[in-house]
């Protein structure tokens, strides 16, 4: 199963910029600027999308501008322009609960606490969606985590941080090339192996 929608997530404007939330952002902008193309405004609204040529096949990426809370309103949206059902639409977010730099693969599941990614569950009526989540963790034990998400990487993470948005975009390619399970394979091992 190979995906035709890859959706990061994150929040709007400059406020957000560079926050651990906005890892999805940075991957899906990630893969456009490898793929040599440009962000338009969705055809559904409340984002932007671009037709991206990835592994030889043409793929949707979509960055929804709804805010964290309410990325399914967009993301389901465009599914459904699109007539991409939920087991083919890849979700790119963030994760508290991974360390810093690691990535994980799924076929489907729950949130796992994670609002955006449930936003996206719900307006898409399923838990069978894969998600690709980004480690941007661990989460200090006194901060809140609101807040230590819509926090700033510190100038020590920076070179871990980006090496994990090229990996995640390479993911995500692979996602869309390969399908799901076998991208699960290549980068979940990688990770484990890395640990």
């Amino acid at each position: 199963m190979a995906v035709s929608l890859i959706v990061g997530l994150g929040n709007p404007g400059d406020r957000y910029a560079g926050t651990r939330h906005n890892v999805g952002f940075r991957t899906a902008d990630r893969l456009l600027q490898g793929a040599g193309g440009r962000w338009e405004a969705a055809p559904v609204g409340e984002g932007l999308a671009a037709k991206a040529a990835l592994g030889g096949r043409d793929v949707w990426l979509a960055k929804p501008h709804t805010y964290m809370n309410e990325s399914g309103r967009m993301a389901a949206a465009l599914a459904r322009y699109f007539k991409i059902p939920p087991a083919d639409v890849l979700v790119v977010s963030d994760d508290i609960d991974l360390p810093l730099g690691r990535l994980r693969i799924r076929l489907k599941g729950s949130s796992g606490g994670q609002r955006g990614l449930e936003s996206v569950l719900t307006h898409l009526g399923s838990t069978d969606v894969p998600r690709l989540r980004l480690g941007v963790g661990p989460k200090p034990g006194n901060m809140d985590a609101a807040a230590f998400v819509l926090s700033r990487f510190a100038a020590s993470e920076a070179e871990p941080v980006e090496k994990m948005v090229e990996r995640a975009a390479l993911a995500a390619e692979a996602c869309a090339k390969k399908g799901v399970e076998a991208a699960m394979n290549e980068y979940n091992a990688a990770a484990a192996a890395d640990a």
